[in-house]
């Protein structure tokens, strides 16, 4: 039996005057991929800026292996393990790939080589462009790169928001492989996606939100065969 790593209870997020998130519970299993889907505006982004520590709950509970860590602060969160892949890609454009890089590496004081190696190994297009700024890098290669600085920190929990936002279909399909490669090094992914077909392809288990609930849970490859997801979002 898989131990759960991440157990989300009761989360409940305000915007402003908005609730964005009414009291969500869900768990993430060690070592598997877990995905969030819905449309725009269910609630999704926030659940992950909450994991990772970016927004304050009004209430609720997030646990990392049976340690509370509701409102603990960003830094504390990536030293425990947690790291977030921020929609947008959100590189540093003035900074090289490899800055990029070490900068994801910030808390670490060991030898950084076989992670760099590992991560240009996963992203040989990087390799190929480790001295150039991140800025002139296109949209795939931004996305590797904001991946594998994420990866440096050498995360238990990745947690990645619309990956494939913005990419060509055969670069998503390269970002999808590239998830359950990290996944088979023994890395947990919490993913959130529009591409809902992709992403209950390659998930373990996956949760459909909707205005900031959880409607539907369940293997993946069951919720890809659900009539109301699919009549919902994968146009069928």
């Amino acid at each position: 039996m898989q131990t759960t790593m991440l157990k989300v209870t009761d989360l409940k997020v305000n915007y402003g005057g908005i609730e964005a998130v009414k009291g969500i519970s869900f768990e993430v299993p060690e070592k598997s991929i877990v995905t969030l889907v819905g449309a725009n505006g269910a609630g999704k982004s926030t659940t992950l800026r909450t994991i990772s520590g970016l927004v304050r709950p009004r209430s609720g509970s997030i646990k990392l292996f049976d340690e509370e860590l509701t409102n603990k602060n960003v830094t504390t969160l990536v030293a425990k393990g947690i790291t977030l892949v921020p929609e947008g890609r959100k590189i540093f454009p003035d900074l090289t790939v490899m800055e990029n890089l070490r900068i994801g590496a910030y808390l670490r004081k060991d030898d950084l080589r076989d992670d760099l190696d590992w991560i240009f190994h996963l992203f040989p297009r990087l390799k190929e462009r480790e001295w150039q700024y991140g800025g002139t890098l296109s949209g795939g290669e931004q996305q590797m790169l904001a991946v594998g600085r994420a990866l440096m920190s050498r995360p238990k929990l990745l947690m990645m928001d619309e990956p494939s936002l913005g990419l060509a279909p055969i670069i998503v399909r390269n970002i999808f492989d590239i998830i359950q490669e990290i996944n088979k090094q023994g890395v947990t992914i919490l993913l959130i996606e529009q591409n809902a077909n992709m992403a209950l392809k390659i998930a373990d288990i996956g949760y459909v939100m909707e205005t900031g609930r959880i409607t539907l849970s369940g293997k993946g490859k069951d919720l890809l065969k659900n009539p109301a997801v699919k009549s919902a979002y994968l146009g069928s």
